[in-house]
């Protein structure tokens, strides 16, 4: 965890968890009284209510520490280096080589084993 979140002091989380539980409640209790309305609306207000529900939640320690591991993620997604076209084709290639010679292979011990068990029981 970074020092900003160590540092900061996180109070009432009990309470900011109740307020998003709350709204989300609320939210899906709006969304079932008005199933007569468009749901355009229904579902642009249960957004703004679930964006709403995010901010709360985000000033918590678990909220602040699940958008730190996000950001986190996010930065060690760009570090990627991804495979180029034939890299992938010759990787894909070979993966399917081993399979068809890795089932060969078996197939053949059971057809070896089967015409020993043969041999055995007559």
């Amino acid at each position: 965890m970074s020092v900003v979140a160590e540092d900061k002091q996180y109070r009432l989380d009990w309470l900011k968890w109740l307020v998003v539980l709350t709204l989300l409640g609320g939210a899906i209790y709006a969304n079932w009284y008005y199933s007569a309305e468009s749901v355009l609306y229904r579902v642009v207000g249960f957004l703004v209510v679930l964006g709403i529900a995010g901010l709360v939640a985000a000033q918590t320690a678990k909220g602040a520490a699940t958008i730190e591991l996000a950001v986190g993620a996010r930065i060690e997604w760009r570090k990627v280096v991804w495979p180029t076209k034939q890299e992938r084709n010759q990787t894909t290639l070979i993966v399917l080589a081993v399979i068809l010679l890795m089932a060969l292979i078996l197939w053949g011990i059971d057809s070896l084993l089967s015409w020993i068990a043969s041999l055995i029981m007559g």
